[in-house]
């Protein structure tokens, strides 16, 4: 209708107000400018932010939107997610029976109090196998290392942990699994010396350690499985990025949408999951 006035006001030599009225157009719609954000820029910038993240849903897409300062509604991102196609595929549980937690185990009350460790295998573009000694904070779900190594025993771990536990300090409890690296003579000693827990899961139950096997989910899809290890040295390099994008930047909704950093500086534990 728009470009029928325009036509009728050049071919016929009138005002808009004739041709409007001639149509039966209202001059308002013909006047109105739409105030929509461009919405090219939006699907332009959730591109960028998916492409590197290939396992954010439009939830946490949208908090990185809000803190660029946007201002778009969840819903109209979750909208354009799904136009570009990028919604996740969730897999379907194959059981359906709820893990019995362990009734002796008391909940992280503060930063540095329960620990969770374990293992996650990859390799190097030569096809050479590397381990990754995972840890991280399960009330602040900060990660204080990711170590690569071609082989680790149990001296290494207590190398790895020495390193790191100057810089952040000993943590009072470490949750790990019934492997020979934690169950060893190094660790035990290492763990009574510097008054550490070892709270070692039950064979055969992982769940024991869940906090652990949820990180190693996220890290083995965001960090492993989006880069190429061409050598150790590259391998720790990439490594320590994601860690550091990981602690410093990626909105964790399990601690109110703020990343480890910025709830250890606000102090602030009112919007911790229970």
């Amino acid at each position: 209708m728009r470009e029928l006035v325009r036509g009728m006001c050049s071919d016929w030599a009138v005002s808009i107000r004739t041709a409007c009225g001639a149509i039966g157009f209202d001059r308002s719609t013909y006047h109105y400018k739409s105030r929509r954000t461009d919405q090219a820029a939006i699907e332009k910038r959730i591109k960028e932010i998916c492409e590197p993240r290939v396992r954010y849903g439009y939830r946490r897409v949208h908090v990185l939107l809000d803190r660029e300062g946007w201002g778009v509604d969840v819903k109209k991102v979750y909208r354009i997610y799904r136009e570009l196609g990028m919604q996740l595929r969730n897999k379907t549980p194959k059981r359906r029976v709820k893990a019995k937690l362990r009734d002796d185990r008391a909940e992280a009350v503060g930063p540095n109090d329960v620990w969770a460790m374990d293992f996650v295998h990859d390799q190097l573009a030569t096809g050479k196998k590397l381990r990754v000694l995972t840890v991280v904070d399960t009330f602040s779900r900060y990660v204080p290392v990711l170590d690569a190594r071609f082989s680790y025993r149990g001296e290494d771990v207590v190398a790895t942990l020495d390193r790191v536990c100057r810089g952040t300090g000993y943590p009072k409890t470490i949750r790990v699994g019934q492997g020979s690296e934690f169950i060893s003579r190094d660790m035990d000693l290492w763990a009574y010396q510097r008054g550490v827990t070892l709270d070692f899961s039950r064979p055969g139950k992982p769940t024991d350690n869940a906090f652990i096997e949820a990180f190693n989910g996220r890290f083995r899809a965001e960090c492993l499985n989006t880069h190429w290890f061409l050598t150790l040295a590259d391998a720790a390099e990439k490594l320590e990025a994601w860690r550091r994008y990981y602690n410093e930047e990626r909105p964790h909704g399990a601690i109110g949408n703020k990343s480890p950093i910025m709830l250890t500086k606000s102090g602030d534990t009112t919007s911790l999951s229970p």
